[in-house]
């Protein structure tokens, strides 16, 4: 082989490598913008059961606990 030949291989490969990690780093990417979608999801859903749970025990340190109707009503 020509060392021109051997050149051309050795770029070809490391393109070839540039391009998987292009896509790997894409894909790593596109999975921490997922999570960070899914992470601030729950963060709002634990503030408002937070603030839910709050509401209910501020409501029973005051006596307005309201107890539902019997289920045979």
């Amino acid at each position: 082989m020509t060392a021109e030949k051997l050149l051309n291989e050795r770029i070809e490969k490391l393109e070839e490598r540039a391009a998987f990690q292009d896509k790997a780093i894409e894909d790593l990417s596109d999975a921490v913008t997922d999570q960070w979608k899914l992470i601030e999801s729950l963060k709002r859903d634990a503030k408002r059961l937070a603030d839910k749970l709050r509401e209910v025990e501020d409501s029973f340190a005051q006596g307005e606990v309201k107890e539902p109707p019997p289920p045979h009503y």
